[in-house]
């Protein structure tokens, strides 16, 4: 599944590399979505806010222990890493969904897309 394209594909996307090495997608300023990258890769992983809290997001870290974790420096926000191998595809786009939903709805409405 090539989730870079359905981040990207959101309306107000647009990809960046703030760090290298880390390619996000963001909307407005903020970044809903660190990108997994290359569908060949085993071992790839994606980062999304799951949850507008922390114990919301550990919900992610009950139901998959082993393909969730909570994500360095910003995981207190409800931030989690996600192992992409380990987790159903849907589950993924869903909570690429809901990483941005959270993140449009703290935008200043004049940053928020109209589509």
């Amino acid at each position: 599944m090539d989730f870079d394209a359905y981040a990207l594909g959101k309306p107000g996307a647009w990809p960046d590399e703030p760090w290298e090495g880390d390619r996000v997608a963001k909307v407005g300023d903020k970044i809903f979505c660190f990108l997994p990258g290359d569908p060949s890769n085993a071992d790839r992983t994606i980062g999304l806010k799951c949850a507008a809290t922390r114990d919301e997001a550990d919900e992610w870290l009950a139901r998959y222990p082993d393909h969730a974790s909570v994500m360095a420096y910003i995981g207190r926000h409800g931030w989690n890493t996600l192992k992409v191998d380990g987790i159903p595809d849907d589950e993924i786009l869903e909570a690429i969904d809901t990483s941005y939903d959270l993140v449009v709805a703290k935008l200043p409405k004049s940053k928020r897309p109209t589509a």
